[in-house]
């Protein structure tokens, strides 16, 4: 493999707090963009449902109503994306923001995830598989379209969460060229910080391609979705030659607020896809031909 300039990601651990004010988060979030480029990364991945810390803006009432909740937190949306539009410019970074619950006109809820450009131009991904939560006491919407971004930076995917749990999600994006997935997630068990973990190796395996996990951390006794938050974020890849031997590129501690940064080298993805030990990529197509085989039941 011969290398090229690399493309620097940054993942934040991020830690879900009370807000004093819009300043407050305004702040932060300033903070994070500015030393995230401070670093030199051209990308910032930050959490599924990073923006429900806006909650404790809203009276105590609302943040133990769902429903309401999300209502009213729609008077921050526009003033949420305005902040993050400028800071990509302002720092030539691509930002995916924390994912917000988005009204639709048809008045459902989306989970949706921006991701904005140093030019300013954005575009979004909604979560497609909902979890329980979701759609049984949040009354969320699953999205209907797959998205790939065609960015300076090359194609990306962004994989909601429980997404990235199934596979034909990420295997549409590689296949329509993504080289890199983002994942952002939100898990209040170990054991849901695992299923994600372990499902974005599997997917960083079977596509040969990068995975990006991006997790909300820290307890918000305040608020009743996102009151637990565990995880670590992490960089994963194939697990073939030219890669670390356990897929592992970057990984932070446990439950602790920090940004974890990563180099990627894109065109190691091609390279791995038509000269690996295997071709795990590749050889998908030959899982259309096993789904259509003859099954037999056999009894010894």
């Amino acid at each position: 493999m011969t290398d090229s300039m690399p493309l620097r990601v940054a993942s934040a651990q991020y830690p879900i707090q009370f807000l004093n004010g819009w300043d407050h988060y305004a702040r932060k979030i300033t903070d994070m963009v500015a030393a995230a480029a401070g670093q030199g990364a051209q990308l910032l991945v930050m959490p599924e449902y990073a923006a429900m810390e806006l909650a404790s803006l809203l009276p105590g009432k609302l943040r133990s109503r769902p429903a309401a909740q999300m209502a009213a937190l729609q008077e921050y949306l526009a003033p949420f994306l305005e902040l993050h539009q400028a800071l990509a410019r302002e720092h030539r970074i691509y930002i995916l923001a924390g994912s917000f619950p988005v009204r639709l006109a048809n008045r459902a809820y989306r989970n949706r995830a921006h991701l904005f450009a140093p030019d300013g131009s954005s575009d979004f991904q909604d979560k497609l598989q909902l979890t329980r939560y979701e759609s049984e006491q949040q009354l969320l919407q699953p999205g209907d379209a797959i998205k790939v971004f065609e960015t300076g930076l090359g194609r990306i995917g962004v994989a909601i969460c429980y997404d990235s749990e199934f596979p034909l999600i990420v295997r549409r994006q590689t296949e329509a060229g993504a080289a890199l997935i983002l994942v952002p997630s939100c898990t209040d068990t170990l054991a849901g910080f695992h299923r994600v973990h372990v499902s974005c190796r599997a997917r960083a395996l079977e596509n040969q391609c990068y995975v990006v996990q991006s997790p909300t951390v820290g307890e918000a006794a305040w608020s009743e979705t996102v009151d637990v938050n565990v995880g670590c974020a992490g960089v994963f890849t194939p697990v073939d030659r030219g890669f670390p031997e356990d897929g592992v590129l970057a990984q932070g501690e446990m439950n602790i607020p920090q940004m974890v940064y990563a180099d990627l080298h894109l065109e190691y993805i091609q390279d791995v896809r038509s000269n690996g030990q295997v071709l795990n990529y590749r050889d998908w197509d030959r899982q259309t031909a096993i789904a259509a085989m003859e099954l037999w039941t056999i009894t010894l």
